[in-house]
């Protein structure tokens, strides 16, 4: 039988679909183009970030000609923009970056962590499928409202019970922050407690284990390596916070670990100095580079334990 009797034969249906089928070779070009697109998207990520550093390296290059490392790490003492007696001991601003951040982690963790035991274990789909999204929603409140927040209610609040407690403190700024960062937490490890099989749970049931007796010592653990990278994300968030700590931690850099007190965190100095008032190529404008290369490794060695922590509990898990 020829060809173009056979495919007189075939019906009209299969015809059709042999007709629109695409050629194996369109069909591999097509595959390649969308590889191509997802690498390229992939690169363009990485280029980009290597750019940040890549400006943060050469522009705090020429502050680092004019300040010593031993100045910059070794002093306690961040006063850049006074002419007479100008000292750039860099742990001023870390001390009030890490004060907040202990503030923020305090409260988002177990409030994050409690949230997301109750969506995966305790309410109802239909509650879960409401809460959640809702809870995600407060993650797209500008942050800039939390700020103020913290200083026109929280402060005033905290006032007639805290003694000593400026106006400008970072008790308010730290509480919060943790308040921001409780649905990133709360999302992420409830996402990891719901995909723990459930064969666990049933085993766990079967051996006489209660409700939260299971919660505890087996579905928790087996999530733990999402959790821990949840709570490592988080911390990154809190050190690069800044709208808030900026409005609300005021803009004196002390070193001092003392909540009740103003301090001024790496990223509110930086958005002090890029108002415009400080001469471009100066060495004080420099120092926002230094201070942003610092804040720029101290948040990438975060995302890197964040990664190898749970690479690592995961594969303890699977073992």
């Amino acid at each position: 039988m020829s060809e173009a009797a056979a495919d007189a034969a075939l019906p009209a249906t299969r015809r059709g679909t042999r007709s629109r089928a695409p050629s194996g070779r369109a069909a591999r070009w097509h595959e390649r183009l969308i590889e191509l697109g997802l690498a390229g998207a992939g690169f363009t990520s990485i280029l980009v970030t290597i750019g940040i550093a890549g400006v943060l390296i050469y522009e705090s290059a020429g502050f680092f000609r004019e300040v010593s490392l031993a100045e910059f790490f070794g002093e306690t003492e961040w006063t850049p923009l006074f002419a007479d007696n100008r000292h750039f001991g860099v742990w001023a601003l870390v001390s009030a970056t890490l004060t907040t951040t202990a503030l923020a982690m305090l409260v988002a963790v177990p409030l994050g962590l409690l949230a997301a035991i109750y969506l995966s274990e305790y309410a109802a789909p239909r509650t879960r499928k409401i809460v959640k999204p809702a809870l995600e929603l407060l993650a797209g409140v500008p942050t800039i409202v939390f700020g103020y927040f913290a200083l026109t209610v929280v402060t005033p609040t905290l006032q007639p019970w805290v003694p000593g407690l400026s106006g400008g403190n970072m008790l308010a700024a730290g509480l919060v922050m943790g308040f921001m960062i409780v649905p990133m937490i709360a999302s992420l490890s409830e996402d990891a407690i719901y995909a723990v099989p459930q064969s666990l749970r049933e085993a766990s049931s079967g051996l006489g284990g209660g409700k939260l007796e299971t919660i505890r010592r087996v579905v928790v653990p087996s999530a733990w390596s999402g959790i821990a990278a949840a709570m490592t994300l988080a911390v990154s968030r809190a050190i690069g916070e800044t709208m808030i700590v900026a409005i609300a931690a005021g803009s004196q850099s002390n070193f001092s670990f003392d909540p009740r007190e103003p301090g001024q965190t790496m990223t509110g100095y930086i958005v002090d100095i890029s108002k415009g008032e400080t001469p471009t190529g100066s060495l004080e404008y420099q120092t926002i580079f230094a201070v942003g290369l610092l804040l720029f490794v101290m948040t990438l060695v975060m995302n890197v334990i964040s990664h190898r922590l749970s690479r690592r509990l995961r594969a303890q898990t699977r073992a």
